[in-house]
């Protein structure tokens, strides 16, 4: 789950020109250099999902370890940046599907609209009908793309080696930070990074519905930002070596395509073309799993309206929430499909997400050190995973959400920071009838911490959880 959140073939296919457009040959550097604090966030996640298991994740953790308002807009932020996420998937999901049974067909804009939406819909009815099915799901679509991408990235090293091509001689270089030194660039680059891995996340929702959630989900995440890490690295490489700079704008939309072409002439582009499918559906699915069970707890917790916190009584998930979600976000779709204006709308908002991710990301990063910093100086591991590397993080994503924003059109960030602001609209209707929730005690620290402070005690769990 927490691979196809970053939807790997997905964001290769669609980000990489962009990447390379705006950092060059430092593009490796920009994906190493944000992989290191993204991997502080990650370690940050696990601490604090040891420390409190709750679907809402940051929702939760953030309100205990900082304050309830920061909490509430920590999982508003999540919401929003999903949902205006999924609009921007659900397309390529019908484009892909097109382009493989009828490629003639794929400017047809009702019909890839109409693929596109049974798509959603076939991922709505698996995350309804309960995390199992969820997961067999993304087992068999995890497996085939990882695998398929997996095979590429190394016929497409050993090709960049062993044969002439027509993209750059590789170079160690590509990875330092002297190719990232222009006015502007390692911010620009550090953007278009952070925009990679997000996704990852997914798992630390799942942690009420997992066995030893408490500490598997958080695992989860880390080992999901190493994969996809890797698998960016090879491909951003392997574009670079083997495509012109012409042949990268041409392919801009789909560079993976082209790359299985060259890789592997007559079924290559075919057999990548069918891991960005996959990719782009299963990044819908855990979109879904993400949205849903942050909605969940905020039902179940009083901050937004209680039927959100209902569980199906057979199927054991948030079944009103999965279908309002569903249903709004496909409404939306299928407009912004149709009408020019909401879809120019549309694009400005998805353009906008970074700003939300990095604001949910940082409150993360803050929360595990001011929740754990009687302990950090207990151990070198403390220390560094728990403290410097998640505070790390912190300081980097909040830079990219404040230094990105002379740079954003005007649009981009009134969108961004105005959705944020908008989650003070429920924020403030359900505070009466969120009393625990605003009361919330601070955050205790797991039991294997609790001799550095022997007033934690387990928290009971709250009622209406999703089980299992």
């Amino acid at each position: 789950m927490a691979v196809a959140g970053s939807a790997p073939a997905y964001t290769i296919a669609a980000t990489t020109a962009t990447l390379i457009a705006v950092a060059g040959v430092g593009a490796p550097a920009a994906l190493l250099w944000c992989a290191i604090p993204m991997l502080g966030i990650a370690w940050a996640f696990l601490y604090l999902g040891r420390a409190d298991v709750n679907a809402g994740a940051t929702y939760s953790w953030v309100a205990r370890a900082l304050h309830p308002v920061l909490g509430f807009l920590s999982g508003w932020a999540m919401v929003i940046s999903m949902i205006l996420f999924m609009l921007a998937a659900a397309l390529p999901a019908g484009s892909m599907t097109v382009s493989l049974f009828a490629p003639d067909q794929v400017d047809n804009v009702a019909l890839v609209t109409t693929v596109g939406a049974v798509w959603f819909v076939v991922m709505a009815c698996l995350v309804y009908f309960g995390v199992h099915i969820t997961a067999r799901a993304q087992w068999i679509m995890g497996i085939t793309e990882v695998g398929i991408l997996l095979l590429f990235g190394v016929l497409a090293l050993v090709r960049a080696a062993t044969t002439a091509h027509a993209g750059l001689t590789f170079s160690w270089s590509w990875f330092g930070l002297s190719h990232l030194a222009g006015p502007g660039v390692f911010v620009a680059a550090a953007l278009v990074a952070a925009f990679y891995f997000w996704g990852w996340d997914v798992s630390s929702n799942l942690n009420e519905e997992a066995v030893d959630g408490h500490k598997s989900a958080g695992r989860a995440g880390l080992i999901g930002v190493a994969i996809v890490f890797v698998l960016f690295e090879i491909y951003t490489v392997a574009v670079l070596t083997l495509m012109s700079t012409k042949s990268i704008e041409a392919n801009s939309a789909n560079v993976l395509s082209a790359l299985g072409e060259i890789i592997w002439p007559g079924i290559g582009g075919k057999l990548l073309l069918l891991a960005f499918a996959l990719s782009t559906i299963a990044t819908l699915e855990t979109a879904l799993v993400q949205v849903t069970r942050t909605l969940f707890a905020m039902g179940r917790d009083n901050t937004m309206p209680r039927a959100l916190g209902r569980v199906h009584p057979r199927w054991k998930t948030p079944a009103f929430a999965t279908v309002v979600v569903a249903g709004v976000s496909l409404v939306l779709f299928v407009g912004s499909n149709f009408l020019g204006s909401v879809a120019d709308i549309m694009t400005n908002a998805i353009s906008s997400t970074g700003l939300l991710v990095a604001f949910y990301y940082t409150l993360a990063g803050v929360a595990v050190v001011v929740a754990y910093r009687r302990v950090l100086t207990k151990s070198l591991k403390n220390f560094l995973l728990i403290g410097l590397w998640p505070a790390l993080g912190a300081v980097f994503l909040g830079w990219v959400f404040v230094a990105s924003i002379p740079n954003n059109a005007p649009v981009v960030n009134i969108v961004g920071v105005g959705l944020i602001a908008l989650g003070f609209i429920p924020l403030a209707i359900f505070s009466r009838r969120a009393k625990t929730y605003y009361s919330r005690r601070p955050l205790e620290l797991p039991a294997e911490f609790e001799t550095a402070n022997p007033s934690n005690s387990a928290e009971p769990a709250m009622p209406g959880a999703v089980s299992d």
